[in-house]
């Protein structure tokens, strides 16, 4: 990709190896440079940096500040101030754990940055798998067991209950997912680079540093759980066609640094106070059980002389270390280290078409295991002693719900009763969808044992009324979180996601469907005899009887966009 004059997006711009990042690509020359991250004075301190250091750039500098993980009103809140507002929990929940509509898309802090500033590339410097992991799930699991070992009253324990559901990792990680690959996609976007992170800085379960958890800890695990997530999400929105291109680089090291220098020392943005506790006032550990947790400690005073100050080096999101500590993470046999430069340097190459070498989602292509040649050639054996048990046992093999999802099962039976009702293509095309759908219902009323073999694996069917309903005891469709009332919208939906419509313009959709077939049927060179065509005229069989597995194998292909994009 040539950078220059592009628009570029740095999410998390202003961190340590985000600003890295800037550098790097303000040397390219861009037309425009987006600098987004979590508060507005780093975004403004970013900014002033980087114009004082590129004085002659051409390149047009913006910011924006805000939760890339929130819809936009609630971007500029803390976390804390989210899970202590009962209404904002409730957003929380809503955007989170119900199904994503264009409401929700269009809600979200970052899909409305991206569809507005419509970036040519996007590199995502946000430490995810660290804003998502130490929200601390277990904590929240905690309180939720002492409130109900308490009894507490019904209001308290759905503040509890809702904080905790606002805290689960997976569920964020997936609509994030969703929103960015909706956002990139409706943006034009042409890159998507990702800096992740193993979560140990390269080391393994042995890893000695937490946060006075456990060890291996909990927290720190999940953070890598999490990173591991984030990576297969990524690798499978590489693998989607109108996905943009998708990267991921992903240092297995400590990262250092931003600055060396001595003042206050921060934690969290703020400095560290300064508090005492002489001999004389030392807790008594038989008569304070708490630790002297009740006690009230006051800072030696106030302002700046009285915060710690020391020698440090800063490293961005992983905070101040002194100097002994730097020491101590960078040994040989520790964490060691790696600088921003380098991983802006391997960002820019990966922007540019050059293979850097350390780009996990191409090594995960390389390593994974594809579909092979000896599963293709029995695969026709396997095919073959499958229709021929059909032909001994007299039954046709259509659907049981167990592959998922339900539409696939709906849409297999509606296919199976147009090859009952007609059998060919020219015979369902050449009837109207009125008798298409008369025709197909008959069948159903005739024909018990079909009939019950739908209605048991939990597929309801829609009478040609549209009013009237066969169902059994089990219905995949409306799911358990959705038992709502049958509204016309809700019932719309309900029947093309998983009920066998019998209706007549759900047969229009079906001589659509084979007319494009046959369209392409016709688009084949019958003189062609390469290996250009994976559907040929043999595969088609065109005269024949139609094969409801080779008619959905192509729809999931041209209508639901399921398209394979790699062996």
């Amino acid at each position: 990709m040539q950078l220059e004059g592009r628009t570029i997006l740095v999410l998390g711009g202003a961190g340590l190896v985000g600003l890295a990042v800037c550098r790097e690509l303000l040397a390219q020359r861009p037309g425009r440079l987006l600098i987004c991250s979590l508060r507005r004075e780093e975004v403004d301190e970013a900014l002033a940096v980087l114009r004082r250091q590129f004085p002659d750039s051409p390149a047009q500098l913006l910011g924006v500040h805000g939760n890339v993980f929130v819809r936009t009103e609630l971007k500029d809140t803390p976390r804390e101030g989210l899970l202590a507002d009962r209404r904002c929990r409730r957003m929380i929940l809503e955007d989170t754990l119900l199904p994503l509509t264009e409401e929700v898309l269009q809600r979200s802090f970052l899909y409305r940055l991206l569809v507005e500033h419509r970036p040519h590339a996007v590199v995502d410097c946000v430490n995810t798998a660290t804003a998502l992991a130490y929200q601390d799930l277990y904590r929240s699991a905690q309180e939720v067991l002492e409130h109900l070992d308490a009894g507490h009253g019904i209001e308290t324990f759905r503040h509890v209950i809702e904080k905790h559901l606002c805290t689960l990792y997976t569920p964020q990680l997936v609509r994030h997912i969703q929103i960015l690959y909706e956002g990139l996609r409706r943006a034009g976007s042409e890159v998507y680079i990702k800096i992740g992170t193993s979560g140990t800085g390269g080391m393994g379960l042995n890893i000695p540093y937490t946060h006075s958890e456990e060890r291996p800890s909990r927290m720190l695990l999940s953070k890598s759980a999490m990173a591991g997530a984030h990576t297969l999400l990524l690798f499978l929105m590489a693998r989607t066609p109108d996905a943009p291109i998708v990267k991921e680089i992903k240092p297995a090291a400590a990262v250092a640094w931003k600055r060396i220098g001595f003042g206050p020392i921060l934690r969290g943005g703020r400095p560290i106070p300064l508090y005492d506790c002489p001999p004389q006032a030392a807790v008594d550990l038989e008569e304070e059980p708490d630790l002297g947790a009740s006690r009230e400690f006051a800072p030696l005073g106030e302002g700046e002389p009285h915060v710690l100050r020391s020698v440090f080096i800063d490293t961005g999101e992983n905070g101040m270390f002194s100097r002994a500590e730097f020491e101590v993470v960078t040994t040989l046999g520790q964490m060691e280290f790696v600088t921003p430069e380098e991983i802006a340097r391997h960002v820019r190459f990966e922007l540019q078409g050059i293979a850097s070498g350390h780009e996990v989602l191409t090594a995960l292509d390389h390593a994974c295991m594809g579909p092979t040649y000896r599963a293709g050639v029995l695969r026709q054996a396997a095919l073959r002693r499958l229709e021929a048990l059909e032909r001994e046992h007299g039954v046709a093999s259509v659907a049981f719900e167990m592959l998922g999802p339900p539409r696939l099962s709906k849409l297999l039976f509606e296919a199976e009763l147009l090859r009952r009702v007609r059998g060919t293509v020219a015979r369902i095309l050449e009837s109207s969808p009125a008798a298409l759908a008369e025709d197909c219902a008959a069948e159903i009323e005739r024909n018990q044992s079909l009939r019950t073999e739908i209605l048991s694996v939990g597929i309801p069917i829609l009478l040609p009324d549209g009013r009237r309903l066969l169902r059994g005891p089990r219905m995949v469709i409306p799911a358990a979180w959705d038992t709502a009332e049958p509204t016309p919208e809700r019932r719309e939906r309900w029947a093309e996601e998983g009920w066998v419509d019998l209706r007549e313009r759900n047969f229009q959709a079906w001589q659509r469907r084979f007319r494009s077939i046959r369209e392409e049927i016709e688009g084949i060179d019958r003189e062609d005899t390469s290996s250009r065509h994976d559907r040929d005229l043999d595969y088609w069989n065109v005269a024949g009887e139609i094969n409801i597995g080779k008619v959905l194998g192509w729809l999931f292909i041209a209508e639901e966009r399921g398209l394979r994009m790699k062996a």
